[in-house]
Order: structure tokens, then sequence, then C-alpha cells
């Protein structure tokens, strides 16, 4: 096991640990931290309230802009440990995670959280769907 992973199992212990969901689809990323029930809001932000453009929603430097505020505002709160679980809309929609998953990563490491491990939890179908609308 290496040094940094035995560092977060040690953080984890003392129950300064979240799960970090971010879902990025092609218009907007969002970045919801909670602790590790998942039943409390810690910190949430999205690409749309640092963004000034709707354009700007869905890019890297936006999902980054809100990554590090979410980040400030768990890290101020005592999260110091974070699963991540990325997210893309999945189902009948695109099955891969929209621009802003690998930057939002990025942002959160950079900010100072710990990364304990990334996870995709994009919901897939076993079978298939009907796509909406008629013919």
């Amino acid at each position: 096991m290496s040094e940094r992973s035995g560092e977060a199992h040690e953080k984890a212990k003392r129950g300064d640990v979240g799960i970090c969901w971010i879902y990025a689809s092609y218009n907007n990323t969002i970045i919801h931290i909670t602790d590790l029930s998942g039943s409390e809001t810690i910190a949430m932000a999205s690409g749309g309230q640092v963004a000034k453009a709707d354009r700007d929603k869905p890019s890297p430097w936006a999902a980054m802009q809100a990554a590090a505020k979410a980040a400030k505002i768990a890290l101020d709160k005592g999260i110091r440990v974070v699963h991540v679980k990325v997210k893309a809309p999945g189902g009948y929609g695109p099955k891969t995670p929209g621009p802003g998953a690998g930057p939002a990563i990025r942002a959160l490491v950079r900010a100072g959280l710990i990364v304990d491990r990334i996870e995709d939890v994009t919901p897939l179908p076993t079978d298939t769907i009907r796509k909406p609308g008629g013919r």
C-alpha cells in the first residue's frame, strides 16, 4: 500500500471524509460534496454559478472554478478526504462524462483535498430503454 493511500485510510478513520459527486453532462457540471452516508450536503457548486455566459457552463474552466469553490467550503467544514463518484447522464443520453469531469477532479486535488478513490456511477441500462417522444 502506498504512503498516500495509507494516509487517506488513517484520515478516514478520524471522520473527516466525504463523498464528492460530480455530474458532468454536455450542458453543465455539478459538484456536490456530502458526508459518507450521503444524507447531509456539505458543499455544492455548479458551472452555472461561476460562469457569466450560458455557453461557458459545460467548459473545463467553469468545472475547475466550481470544484475549487466546493472544495474550499468543504475544507472549511473539516472535510479532508473525498471519494469521488463521477456520473454522466446515462440512460438514453450519453454514457460518457462531459468535458468538465477531469478538470474538476484535478481542481479538487489542487485545492488541498485528498482523493481516495474515483468511481464511475453512470446509470447504464442492462437491456435497453425506449427513447422519449413519438415516431
